[in-house]
Formats: structure tokens, C-alpha cells, sequence
């Protein structure tokens, strides 16, 4: 599975909870998202997390 570049997080498991309260497995999905980021004046893809490409927007 794919993970963000910058932070690292990726899917992390948990449970889906039913009414009558049967526990099964679940995916908690990272929203990962493919950016073109300038490093050392180069363009380069990267997957990162829109929380990553909030701050790296915020710090440039």
C-alpha cells in the first residue's frame, strides 16, 4: 500500500461496529494524493497527504 512520502502514514486498521454490536475488520484509508513538489530546484512526483501538502503550501 502506499504511503506519504513526507510523514509517512499509511492505512491503519480498525473495527466496523454493527448495530448489534458484531465486530469485523476495517481499512482507515490516508488521503494520499500524487504532487509534483520543487526540490533543490528540481520537479519531482511524490505521494503525499493532503495534511503534508497543507503545510508544505503554508510554509512556502
Amino acid at each position: 500500500m502506499a504511503k506519504c512520502a513526507h510523514c509517512g502514514k499509511a492505512t491503519t486498521f480498525g473495527h466496523n461496529i454493527s448495530f448489534s454490536h458484531r465486530v469485523t475488520n476495517r481499512p482507515f484509508h490516508p488521503n494520499l494524493q500524487k504532487v509534483t513538489v520543487i526540490e533543490n530546484g528540481r520537479k519531482v512526483k511524490k505521494t503525499l497527504c493532503t495534511k503534508c501538502i497543507r503545510t508544505l503550501v503554508k510554509t512556502a
